[in-house]
């Protein structure tokens, strides 16, 4: 029988090919998103893709870049929202 804590949705099923030519069910610890930019929709560099209990024990250096806009903005949204609050 299946472990109680895999029947939940936090893991994932995944048929696995064995050496012997069976498939196997393996359960996987599902990921998160990789977060994107909130204009672009492109995924922000310099971000690690992490379970919300490793983001909740990670310094806040470690979560995004220390610069305006970090985490949100990708540097050529920023660059452009800048130049835009300059003219």
């Amino acid at each position: 029988m299946v472990q109680g804590k895999f029947k939940s949705g936090h893991y994932r099923r995944v048929h696995v090919r064995m050496p012997g030519g069976t498939t196997e069910l393996k359960f996987k610890e599902r990921t998160s998103k990789q977060p994107h930019c909130a204009d672009c929709g492109r995924p922000l560099p310099g971000i690690p893709r992490m379970s919300t209990t490793e983001a909740k024990n990670a310094t806040k250096t470690q979560k995004r870049p220390e610069r305006p806009f970090g985490g949100v903005l990708c540097s050529p949204c920023l660059r452009k929202r800048m130049t835009e609050q300059l003219k």
